[in-house]
C-alpha cells in the first residue's frame, strides 16, 4: 500500500472518498507570462478507517506552501482581527493569570493575537515559518521565531524559556502533515497544568454546508471531536473542551490538557454524541457529500455558461485560497469570470492559481460595477455585502455556491 493511503495519525488505512483532480498551490499567484513552471498535484480526500481522521491523500512539500512570499495576512479582515483580539483577552482572564505566564503561538502570522498579549506584558513567542508575515509580526514588537514548529523546535524553546502555560494555534494545525512531531513538541513544551488550544475548520460543518472549497493544499487534516479525542490520547493528552466558532465557515476550538489534569467539560460529551447521531464518519454520509459537491459544480458551471451567453459581465470577489479549488475543479477561467478583485497588495497584478484569472485591486470592482459578482470569500459575506452595498444599489447581484448555488 502506498504511503499516501496510510493515516498520518494512527497508520490505519485511509479510504479515499473524493477526488478534486489536478490542482495548483492555492496561495501561489503567478505573474502574467510566468506560468510555465506552475506546480500541480492531485487533490483527493479520504477518511481513516481506524481513527476516522479525514486527510488529504497526497502531501504537498511544506516549503512550497509556506515561504517568504506567503500572501495571507490574518489581520486583513476586521472580523478576524476582532476574533483574535477576543482570544487574547480570554487567555488573559483565564490561563495567563499566574506570576510569569508564557504563551507560544504556532503559525502566529502577522501577530494579531500576540500583539494584545505583548502589550499586556505577557512573555510570548510566535513560531512562524513564512518569513514575510513573521517580519510583519516582529515589526509590531512581537517576539517571533521564523521556523516550522516540530519536536526539535519545541525542545529548544523549552530549554530557553521554560514550559508554556498556553500553546495556541489558529488555522495552523490542520496544515501540518507531520503531526506526530508537533504533538511530541507540545509534550516537551507544555507545562503540566497548561493547555494546548487550537481552532480549525470543522469537518462536520464542511459536510453539512457542502463547503468543499475548504479542501485545498494547505488543509491536510479535517478535524472532528472524535478524531481529535483519539489523536490526543495517543500523545498523553485529553480533549477537555470544545467550542463551535462561526469564523471561516465553521470551526471548532479544541482545548487539550495533559491526561488527568483537568475534568473534561460537558460540551465534549455533547459534541461527540452529536457526531455519532449525525453519522459523520459513515460511508453513506461521505457519499452524500460527494454527490452534493458534484451537484454544486454542475449548477455553477451551468449558471456561468448561461450568463456568458446572455452577455452578462461576471467578476470574482476575494482571491482566497479556497477559490483555487473552486475555479480549477469547476474549470472556471477568464472567459467566464473577467477578473477577481482582492485587497491584498501581494496578489494584485498577478493571476489566480491554475485558472489564470487576473487579480485586480478592489477599486476596479466599481469601475464599472459588473452585473454579477462571484463571492469566493463567502465566509465573510456579511462583512463584504455591507461594505459593497452600492453594488447592490446599482443593480448588481451576488453569486454564492455554499451550501448551494444561488443568486442574491
Amino acid at each position: 500500500m502506498s504511503a499516501a493511503s496510510r493515516c498520518r495519525v494512527c497508520a490505519g488505512t485511509v479510504q479515499e472518498f473524493f477526488d478534486f483532480g489536478r490542482q495548483p498551490l492555492s496561495d501561489a499567484f503567478p505573474r502574467p507570462g510566468d506560468t510555465a513552471d506552475e506546480f500541480f498535484f492531485r487533490l483527493a480526500i479520504g477518511m481513516c478507517d481506524g481513527c476516522t481522521m479525514v486527510q488529504l491523500m497526497e502531501e504537498v512539500p511544506r516549503d512550497r506552501m509556506f515561504h517568504a512570499d506567503y500572501p495571507y495576512v490574518s489581520s486583513g479582515s476586521s472580523v478576524m482581527r476582532k476574533h483574535f483580539e477576543a482570544v487574547a483577552e480570554r487567555f488573559l482572564a483565564t490561563e495567563l493569570t499566574g506570576p510569569d505566564p508564557f504563551v507560544v503561538e504556532l503559525g502566529c502570522n502577522d501577530g494579531v493575537m500576540l500583539k494584545v498579549l505583548a502589550e499586556a506584558g505577557v512573555r510570548h513567542l510566535g513560531v512562524e515559518p513564512s518569513g514575510g508575515v513573521a517580519e510583519m509580526a516582529a515589526g509590531k514588537g512581537i517576539r517571533v521565531r521564523n521556523a516550522f514548529f516540530e519536536e526539535s523546535t519545541a525542545t529548544e524553546i523549552a530549554a530557553a524559556d521554560g514550559r508554556a502555560d498556553v500553546i495556541y494555534a489558529a488555522n495552523t494545525l490542520c496544515h501540518i502533515p507531520y503531526i506526530e512531531s508537533v504533538f511530541r513538541g507540545v509534550g516537551a513544551l507544555l507545562a503540566p497544568t497548561g493547555v494546548f488550544v487550537f481552532e480549525d475548520p470543522y469537518f462536520a460543518d464542511i459536510v453539512e454546508r457542502t463547503s468543499f472549497d475548504q479542501v485545498y493544499d494547505e488543509h491536510f487534516f479535517f478535524f472532528t471531536a472524535r478524531s481529535v479525542h483519539a489523536m490526543a490520547a495517543r500523545y498523553g493528552l485529553e480533549l477537555v473542551d470544545v467550542e463551535r466558532l462561526p469564523v471561516h465557515g465553521g470551526e471548532v476550538r479544541y482545548t487539550l490538557a495533559p491526561a488527568g489534569s483537568r475534568r473534561p467539560s460537558s460540551s465534549v460529551v455533547e459534541l461527540l454524541a452529536e457526531e455519532r447521531a449525525a453519522g459523520i464518519a459513515s460511508t453513506a454520509t461521505l457519499h452524500r457529500f460527494a454527490d452534493s459537491v458534484q451537484g454544486i459544480r454542475n449548477d455553477l458551471v451551468a449558471l456561468l455558461a448561461r450568463l456568458r451567453q446572455e452577455g452578462k459581465r461576471v467578476v470574482g470577489y476575494g482571491a482566497t485560497a479556497k477559490s483555487a479549488t473552486v475555479t480549477n475543479f469547476c474549470g472556471i477561467g477568464p472567459e467566464s469570470v473577467a477578473f477577481v478583485c482582492d485587497t491584498t497588495p501581494a496578489k494584485q497584478g498577478r493571476l489566480m492559481p491554475g485558472s489564470h484569472i487576473p487579480v485586480l485591486p478592489p477599486e476596479r470592482f466599481a469601475d464599472p460595477y459588473p452585473d454579477y459578482a462571484l463571492l469566493f470569500a463567502w465566509n465573510h459575506a456579511e462583512e463584504i455585502m455591507a461594505k459593497e452595498h452600492a453594488f447592490r444599489d446599482a443593480g448588481g447581484k451576488w453569486i454564492l455556491y455554499v451550501p448551494e448555488v444561488r443568486v442574491v
